[in-house]
């Protein structure tokens, strides 16, 4: 289904921060503004660009500090979605074309300004160039939805609306009024996009919000109309906690996409994180097949126990020996004890020893280990593979911390080429 996308943009104080309370509260993509990079002349912040994303899971478009191919090359392979760009495809429209060609042009948004001489002509030319959005500033000059409007119907584009937020808090309005398939709000404050997004749904602009597919009528409940909740770790799996939901807080949860539970103790409703901080964002819920116990997958914010343990699970009553080894997680585990030796040298490991001696040492065992795995290969023993590729595995994870390369980076890549 289609629907209108809400985009925050993110301060340039604590880009970061901004990502991911977006990322878990509501946002369907977020926009960083690097205008520093536009004024100085200065290349994009490709290690910033990646701290972003590795801290959100919906896309990021990066504005501001396109000058070339190349710029949009780092930026895109450093896990922005999208470019935006204004003033590069002004001193030179066959950018537009040559990045459109090499990337796609569903990954290329054009800023036009709507107090340029001619915003619709210019709109007509980058369309025919490859833009595959259009980003429309201005939206306090008078003719500005007049303009919108004229654009939207000349070039048939996406259009994405800037919406000062802090001047104009009418989102529903801005949108309803341009037609457009997003808005950009432009603001410091941490805003509650779950809210702004109920109010969009009740002026009648089709969102993203959560919806459930089942009524709760239709659960099974107990006798005081409670049906158990159990807590999952949206990354990990991991079960934090178990608690009760009723009628009233289930609708909660889905209106405020924040975990809201019944305390039967207090015998009221109560939002995981109101008086601690430590939230629960919905991620996606669940009904078993007996339609009696919610499994809820969540952003977890803090600890979600309150005695301050990251899971109320903590305390064995029984256990057998076993191997718990998570095939996984292996990856990430080994990845972070490499992280830790990098950060904290120990005498006598082989990982430090590659550290110090640095980046041609690291690629060299690289290659060694990689013509190991061929001359293994053309062994029948499948021992002697395993053992190579392992080795292989974990140079290669030596590398990816040398140069700041995280499995979520890589993962990420994978998926976008599935």
């Amino acid at each position: 289904m289609e629907y209108t996308k809400l985009i925050p943009t993110l301060s340039l104080k604590d880009p970061i921060k901004m990502a991911t309370y977006y990322n878990d509260c509501g946002a369907d993509e977020v926009a960083y503004f690097d205008s520093q990079a536009s004024k100085e002349g200065r290349e994009p912040d490709i290690e910033l660009i990646k701290k972003i994303k590795r801290s959100i899971d919906i896309p990021l478009i990066y504005c501001g500090g396109i000058k070339k191919l190349e710029d949009a090359k780092k930026v895109l392979y450093a896990g922005a979605a999208k470019i935006c760009m204004k003033s590069a495809a002004l001193n030179n429209p066959d950018i537009v074309k040559e990045i459109s060609d090499r990337f796609g042009s569903d990954r290329v948004i054009i800023t036009i300004d709507m107090s340029m001489d001619d915003p619709v002509g210019w709109a007509k030319k980058v369309k025919e160039l490859g833009a595959g959005r259009l980003f429309l500033l201005g939206a306090d000059t008078e003719t500005y939805v007049d303009k919108a409007n004229e654009i939207r119907n000349a070039v048939n584009l996406p259009i994405m609306v800037s919406i000062p937020y802090d001047d104009y808090k009418d989102v529903a309005g801005a949108l309803l009024s341009t037609g457009a398939e997003a808005g950009a709000i432009n603001t410091e404050e941490l805003l509650d996009i779950m809210s702004i997004k109920q109010e969009c749904v009740d002026k009648g602009v089709v969102v993203n919000t959560f919806k459930s597919a089942i009524e709760f009528s239709e659960f099974k409940t107990d006798d005081k109309g409670l049906v158990p909740c159990i807590v999952q770790n949206y990354k990990t799996d991991e079960v934090l906690m178990l608690a009760y939901m009723n009628e009233e807080s289930f609708n909660k949860t889905i209106a405020t996409g924040k975990m809201t539970y019944f305390s039967r103790s207090r015998n009221k409703l109560w939002t995981k994180g109101e008086e601690s901080g430590h939230w629960q964002y919905v991620k996606s819920l669940e009904i078993d097949c007996d339609k009696d116990t919610i499994l809820a997958k969540v952003s977890q914010i803090g600890p979600a126990c309150h005695t301050g343990s990251k899971t109320c699970f903590f305390t064995d009553l029984v256990r057998k020996e076993y191997d718990d080894t998570n095939p996984l997680t292996v990856f990430e585990d080994v990845y972070n004890v490499i992280v830790d030796r990098k950060k904290n040298p120990r005498e006598g490991s082989y990982t430090n020893y590659l550290f110090d001696k640095g980046i041609d040492k690291i690629l060299k065992k690289v290659g060694e280990e990689c013509t190991e795995i061929v001359i293994a290969a053309k062994n029948p023993d499948a021992e002697e593979i395993k053992y190579e590729i392992s080795d292989f595995m974990y140079h290669c994870m030596v590398l990816m911390v040398e140069r700041g390369v995280t499995w979520k980076d890589i993962t990420d890549e994978l998926a976008e080429r599935r």
